[in-house]
């Protein structure tokens, strides 16, 4: 019920600066945040997660571009959190100076680089537990079969019983399950950044992977018909895939819709496009080598996915629900009815009389439109919510999951995560801290909650403390916890009680305390678009800053083990810094999440990142001997050189010394090629069965800083 609740306020706060799809200011036609249950309750803020906005110009080319849209947004909603924060100072007075000065770095940055999919540096993936709220929906009549999306992965739903589905099983992807499309025992993902990915279903139980096909774009919608995958890419458009051979699919053509292509549906020779805030557009593509379009209908609301049948097209309209459009005249199409769902409608599929929605936060919803001028809710499978925090400690791994509370899952295996309990808190679970018997929840506006997790699959609360501030991350050591008080900067919270806990000191960090982790004399403080900040709490009552590192994102939470501070950094995923001299910190690795990275914990090698929709995901890294290299400057790394770059057919190592082996990496970290030589400074590698993409080069011992690019 609270997830309702908190929509609501929501929409309440947030129609003061969207009051329609059309704004009447010079510099914007629109701005829309693109996910409801990403916001926060209105009048303390709104989260900056997910935001996506367009241009007057046209619509923007990428997330990177699309990121100071964010900022701009950011220090508008900042500017009506309230007297709670303008009443801070001068210190919160002056911070859109920083913002637009890190707004420009940023854009900088964007010109030189392009992002990549899951670009990374030193670190690899290992597994996840990635579900979250749904966005996309797909059936099989034959079996009574739902396929749902979940924030990374899907389950797999017998609906026998539309009012009481079953889960069958559940799968975890790459990147976040935006669109899926089934047919004859193969699902097709649309899988955001990574592009599309294929399934064979032909045992739902077990499900296997048989390809994928990286588009362009962020793939948002699929629809397969004869040899083609039609994928909603996003910025850019509709894109037509020959998956005949699913091991190998390839693009043949594409159409540049005029918004931003979300959700796609294939009927005859017309694709129907959801197209975002351009509504819903009809496209030919009798010839898919050269599609156009022939129709559109503006939706009221911002068009995800689109489902055809007969003579209706059934749009999820994001926040107005679920809209039956009349498409019988291709070139005329009208609204017959609509169904004002719960939730945020990114998806939809129509069997018979009923339509399956993915309903965001509100998962699957299910309506009957026997009669399209007055459709009706008959069921419901609820998902659950947003990962924001975790902490591991044995074979658990405490998810802090924003509304759905606390979140325990075993990771014994790290690549087979599975749930065993949860807590409800009162609050928005942000963070989470475990020691002993006690998990320490950074509940956002409800402060501090100490749950006792003795039976991991039976927690209650023993205690909390409401901070002045928003409790965002929280760490605890001795008899303190420290907690990152969002503007409040870091608390110091005693608590030898759990029962009854008590404040004895702060440190007013100069921007936003997202997450915290103390270590020895240092608390080291995820601070926002401040990035980590290194404090002294060597005495509790008096800390004091003494070193920082400016992260290229925002940084959220911050794990340290040896020499490393791993940092989740929002958009720019998982962010490894050597923090061995706590006055001059340093990169030396890095990971691009699929999603928003707001939590990390680390264990032995592996780092546990909550990362948004996209659930839990697990790393190894740092993986090379960079700390070494940077700590010495006149080391053999710095002279290494690899050449040509790009390459297609091969590339050469050269180095100022003997070059006795080379291992090629493909961006998860496995290892695509080892090639050992006999003592020469300069070396040949042949890439002759090596795909295009972005490699890493390790030489000998020594991983090459370089990223090497391979183009066929």
């Amino acid at each position: 019920m609270r997830r309702y609740i908190v929509g609501l306020f929501c929409l309440v706060g947030f129609v003061v600066f969207v009051h329609s799809k059309s704004l009447n200011h010079p510099s914007y036609e629109l701005a829309r945040i693109n996910r409801i249950e990403n916001t926060e309750i209105a009048g303390q803020g709104f989260s900056l997660a997910r935001q996506e906005f367009c241009h007057s110009e046209g619509v923007l080319a990428t997330e990177e571009s699309r990121h100071m849209h964010r900022l701009d947004m950011l220090e508008t909603l900042r500017s009506a959190q309230g007297d709670k924060i303008v009443n801070q100072g001068d210190k919160k007075g002056t911070q859109s100076d920083e913002i637009v000065n890190r707004r420009y770095k940023t854009v900088n940055q964007n010109e030189k680089t392009a992002k990549l999919s899951f670009d990374s540096l030193n670190c690899r993936f290992v597994g996840n537990w990635p579900f979250g709220p749904a966005y996309a929906v797909a059936y099989d009549q034959a079996r009574n079969l739902c396929f749902l999306g979940s924030g990374g992965g899907f389950y797999i739903l017998n609906v026998s019983n539309p009012s009481n589905p079953i889960k069958v099983s559940e799968i975890k992807t790459r990147g976040v399950v935006y669109g899926l499309f089934y047919l004859n025992n193969r699902l097709y993902i649309a899988d955001g950044i990574p592009g599309i990915e294929i399934w064979d279903i032909t045992n739902p139980s077990s499900p296997s992977k048989l390809g994928s096909y990286d588009t362009p774009g962020l793939a948002y919608g699929v629809y397969v018909l004869g040899s083609y995958a039609y994928v909603a890419d996003w910025n850019d458009g509709l894109r037509i895939i020959n998956v005949s051979n699913p091991s190998s699919p390839y693009e043949v053509g594409y159409y540049d819709t005029p918004g931003w292509a979300r959700g796609v549906y294939v009927l005859g020779s017309y694709a129907y496009v959801a197209d975002w805030n351009e509504g819903l557009r009809i496209i030919n593509v009798s010839n898919p080598a050269s599609p156009y379009e022939v129709g559109y209908y503006d939706t009221p609301g911002w068009a995800c996915g689109v489902y055809v049948l007969g003579s209706y097209a059934y749009v999820a309209d994001g926040g107005a629900g679920l809209r039956i459009i009349n498409v019988s005249n291709p070139a005329s199409p009208f609204e017959v009815g609509y169904y004002n769902t719960p939730g945020y409608a990114y998806g939809v599929y129509v069997l018979g009389s009923y339509a399956y929605v993915a309903d965001g936060g509100a998962g699957l919803r299910i309506i009957n439109v026997s009669n399209p001028a007055s459709p009706f809710e008959v069921g419901y499978y609820d998902t659950p919510g947003n990962a924001r925090g975790v902490y591991v400690l044995g074979p658990y791994a405490y998810v802090a999951d924003y509304y759905a509370g606390l979140r325990i899952i075993n990771v014994l295996n790290p690549s087979s995560p599975y749930e065993v309990g949860y807590y409800d808190t009162p609050g928005l679970a942000y963070g989470v801290y475990v020691s002993g018997s006690y998990a320490y929840v950074a509940d956002w506006d409800a402060g501090l909650r100490i749950i006792n997790v003795s039976n991991p699959a039976s927690p209650f609360e023993v205690g909390y403390y409401d901070t002045p501030g928003n409790a965002r991350g929280v760490y605890v050591l001795g008899p303190y916890a420290y907690v990152a008080d969002y503007y409040a900067g870091l608390r110091i919270i005693n608590v030898s009680n759990p029962a009854s806990p008590i404040e004895v000191g702060y440190y007013d960090t100069p921007g936003y305390a997202e997450g915290v982790y103390v270590l020895g004399s240092y608390a080291y403080v995820a601070d926002y678009y401040a990035g980590p900040r290194i404090i002294n709490v060597s005495n509790p009552a008096s800390p004091y800053e003494v070193g920082y590192y400016d992260t290229p994102g925002w940084a959220y939470c911050v794990y340290v083990l040896g020499s490393y501070a791993y940092v989740a950094d929002l958009d720019s995923g998982l962010r490894i810094i050597n923090v061995s001299n706590p006055q001059s910190p340093f990169e030396v690795g890095y990971y691009d999440t699929p999603d928003y990275a707001f939590s990390v914990y680390v264990l032995g090698s592996y780092a546990y990142v909550a990362d948004h929709h996209a659930g839990l995901q697990i790393y190894y890294g740092p993986i090379g001997g960079i700390e070494e290299a940077r700590n010495t400057p006149d080391t053999q790394h710095l002279t290494l050189k690899i050449y040509p770059n790009p390459a297609t057919s091969v590339f050469r190592v050269r180095a100022p010394f003997a070059v006795d082996k080379v291992t090629l990496y493909d961006v998860t970290g496995k290892i695509i090629k080892v090639q050992e030589f006999k003592g020469s400074k300069v070396q040949e590698i042949l890439l002759d069965k090596i795909k295009s993409g972005v490699y890493f080069v390790k030489v000998n011992d020594e991983m090459v800083k370089e990223k090497l690019v391979v183009t066929k």
